[in-house]
């Protein structure tokens, strides 16, 4: 029985509540949102137009989801971060969620550790069953994280990335753009945008990310740049980081290449390769 046919149902205007929902009274629900069965909405928080809770579903104090995402059971968004020593009295940050996310069964996201901090989801994310998402992260849009991978705090994953089963990311790392991580991956350092990435302590980068550049809107001739620049990045008996300095310094350098190299620099200046750690 959809849950909008349910006699018990009780609705207000356009949004659908179901009695067994437990909503704290300065809670912000929009037009179309939909609350099934056992969720609790803790105080402060808003659901933007056309969001539904399936059922089972948590939401923490001072969340802020966007349009039309779909929350699967016993999802748990805004509990107390994973730190040691952290009392429940301690203030903590919050949590932003974009629109369009289908956020699946167990999936976990953590607000900021510091007050006045933000957790942020972007748009048109893909979270299976069982990722964890820690404090202080960034998620970019149009990411996909496959069942069960594990982000620890302070890591940002960007625009397009891919990660596959049980993916599991250091604290402070970066996930580039348009990259791909193979299952069973322990991601311990930064990941260059476009490459495929596979093993563990340490990963190595295997190749360009065909489908990723496919997916980026690349046309052929953008593509073949991201290619060759990857052999000479990853083929050469050169330090990576000396090829890397080479190809930025030439003129005219495509700005998908410009990114990759950029990356691979920024990440250089950190002593375990994690650009992020500089703003411990």
């Amino acid at each position: 029985m959809r849950l909008e046919q349910a006699v018990e149902t009780k609705t207000e205007g356009k949004i659908v509540i179901h009695p067994s929902a437990v909503i704290a009274g300065n809670v912000l629900l929009e037009e179309g949102v939909s609350i099934g069965p056992n969720c609790v909405v803790e105080s402060g928080t808003s659901i933007g137009e056309g969001t539904t809770l399936i059922a089972n579903v948590y939401i923490g104090k001072n969340v802020k989801i966007g349009r039309n995402n779909t929350l699967f059971p016993t999802c748990s968004i805004g509990c107390m971060p994973q730190i040691l020593g952290l009392a429940d009295e301690t203030k903590t940050g919050t949590i932003e969620i974009g629109d369009n996310n289908c956020i699946r069964e167990q999936v976990t996201i953590h607000p900021s550790m510091h007050k006045g901090g933000v957790t942020r989801i972007g748009s048109n994310n893909l979270l299976m069953v069982g990722v964890h998402i820690g404090h202080d992260c960034i998620i970019e849009d149009n990411i996909v994280m496959s069942n069960f991978s594990q982000i620890s705090g302070h890591c940002k994953v960007e625009k397009g990335a891919w990660l596959s089963g049980m993916v599991v990311v250091h604290q402070f790392s970066t996930i580039g753009k348009w990259s791909y991580a193979s299952g069973l991956s322990g991601i311990n350092h930064d990941v260059p945008p476009y490459v495929i990435i596979s093993g563990h302590y340490p990963p190595r980068v295997r190749g360009i990310n065909k489908r990723g550049l496919a997916r980026a809107g690349l046309n052929e001739e953008k593509q073949k740049k991201m290619f060759d620049a990857y052999k000479q990045l990853y083929r050469s008996k050169k330090p990576l980081l000396e090829c890397a300095k080479e190809l930025a310094a030439k003129k005219n350098l495509d700005e998908n290449v410009r990114e990759m190299v950029d990356a691979i620099i920024r990440s250089s200046q950190q002593r375990f390769g994690r650009y992020l750690e500089q703003f411990r």
